[in-house]
């Protein structure tokens, strides 16, 4: 039983972002907002269990509406949704405790496993359990290659656009992209993309 609150200023892509998420499993209602002032306002009310939040709004704007949502809220769980290629939006959501971020143009199949896990998430921190990875010591050391596929991550590529760039196939990206997971302790891509921005890793 999850409410998600779509947050984007322009009518036709809040309506697809909001049909879209409608039919993940277990989201049973979701609810839009055309402005970061109302996601601010709808939050208390309605408690959402996940919020997608556009980076570049009018008004104070997306990054600016996640930073005071987590302020007042820290237990929000937040994913941005932004552009390929808008870095510098999604590491100052995420500096402020976003939990990652979506590409607007994102599958079907990636957007309902990006929202799945953030639910997760949520179920795990009533139970106590961790939700996000503790930075402490050094920064993960990670190969060439999967340093390469992290920053292919983080500008929006698919597993598949990110092989013909490096001249690998899909396999070899996705075994790259499981082991790097598996260094920053994050549960996908949107974790692993936060992590990396966190650490320094991508920018």
């Amino acid at each position: 039983m999850a409410t998600v609150l779509v947050c984007d200023d322009l009518p036709l892509a809040r309506e697809a972002m909001r049909r879209m998420v409608a039919a993940v499993p277990g989201v049973t209602r979701v609810v839009g907002a055309s402005s970061g002032e109302e996601a601010l306002q709808r939050w208390p009310v309605e408690r959402p269990s996940l919020v997608i939040m556009d980076v570049r709004m009018p008004g104070i704007g997306g990054v600016e509406a996640a930073r005071r949502l987590l302020a007042r809220h820290p237990e929000a769980n937040v994913l941005m949704a932004t552009m390929a290629e808008d870095g510098d939006g999604v590491a100052r959501a995420v500096a402020a405790g976003a939990r990652g971020y979506l590409v607007k143009d994102v599958s079907r199949e990636e957007l309902a496993t990006a929202v799945l896990q953030a639910l997760q998430d949520v179920s795990r921190r009533r139970g106590g359990g961790r939700t996000r990875a503790v930075l402490t010591g050094r920064a993960p050391v990670l190969t060439e290659r999967e340093q390469q596929v992290l920053v292919g991550m983080s500008r929006g590529r698919s597993n598949a656009e990110i092989g013909r760039e490096l001249f690998l196939s899909e396999d070899t990206v996705k075994t790259h992209a499981r082991r790097l997971f598996r260094k920053l302790e994050a549960a996908d891509r949107a974790q692993a993309v936060a992590v990396g921005f966190r650490w320094g890793l991508v920018r």
